[in-house]
């Protein structure tokens, strides 16, 4: 299945994608797909519905980010050896964890702004997933049937306040806008996450190229290690790294300005469109 919420920020309905790409209306048959609403069990009663027999959505209605309320969103730094490489970081002997906020996610289309006194604005096209059952101290083996779906991440980074302003990453992870998620939450049966093609341009300049078949840790071991330290819950969030081609790793790093236009994408998961956009108090 492939799952949208849409709407206006704050109000977005819950919604399927039918066998022709059209968003159906699940909104009264089951709950917005958050918490409990991407839980196993409701997933299960979804796949049980004719999207055929929903009510169509209009068409140009903006989508929304495919899971809401996150309260936990975790990160995966330096997950793929050309990326750390690129970055002049050492390639991990663990799974490098930190936290973005749930209140920086943000739509699929929707702008990314400039937060004050940004100097170096990057992107990051990555594979994400959602928890769909609590986890908590799991084995690699059971690590896919604790996840709901796959989406599209871009976790966008101000490096400067990241590398340069001591501390946490956080300090260059967590402004408002920085989280875009969707357009999808796919179903891990419709999936190869082991091969999944991982691309950005920036104003039609192509900056990423990757696959998921290079990455340091696969997912089942990256979920299985991140539940040592944690319990996650349905609807929580894990980002899982980025392929080479950031700014970051440039000579000449061409940060993002405003006016700037991402467009990103992953097979099977759809594309992302994004306009940078000046702080507005």
């Amino acid at each position: 299945m492939k799952l949208v919420r849409f709407g206006a920020p704050g109000a977005e309905k819950p919604g399927i994608l039918d066998a022709s790409g059209r968003i159906r209306d699940v909104s009264g048959d089951a709950p917005d797909y958050a918490g409990g609403g991407v839980s196993s069990e409701a997933l299960a009663k979804l796949g049980q519905l004719d999207p055929e027999s929903l009510p169509i959505v209009p068409d140009g209605v903006r989508i929304g980010p495919p899971v809401g309320n996150v309260r936990n969103f975790i990160a995966i730094g330096l997950n793929y050896a050309d990326h750390a490489a690129e970055a002049g970081l050492r390639i991990p002997r663990e799974p490098v964890i930190f936290n973005k906020l749930g209140n920086c996610i943000v739509g699929p289309n929707d702008n990314v702004m400039m937060p004050r006194d940004c100097q170096k604005l990057d992107y990051e096209v990555e594979l994400a997933f959602v928890i769909g059952k609590r986890t908590r101290y799991i084995s690699q083996d059971e690590a896919l049937t604790h996840i709901a779906g796959f989406t599209i991440c871009n976790d966008i980074s101000e490096r400067h306040f990241q590398t340069e302003r001591s501390g946490q990453w956080c300090k260059g992870k967590c402004a408002e806008t920085f989280g875009p998620l969707g357009p999808w939450l796919v179903t891990p049966d419709e999936l190869d996450i082991d091969s999944l093609g991982l691309w950005l341009d920036v104003n039609g300049e192509r900056r990423q190229t990757g696959s998921t078949s290079t990455m340091i840790f696969k997912i089942p071991y990256m979920l299985a290690y991140v539940s040592q330290f944690m319990v996650l819950e349905p609807g929580d969030v894990v980002t899982t790294g980025t392929p080479p081609g950031v700014a970051l790793g440039m000579k000449e790093p061409k940060w993002l300005a405003a006016g700037d236009v991402m467009h990103l994408g992953i097979g099977g998961l759809g594309e992302q469109k994004q306009t940078v956009v000046a702080f507005e108090a």
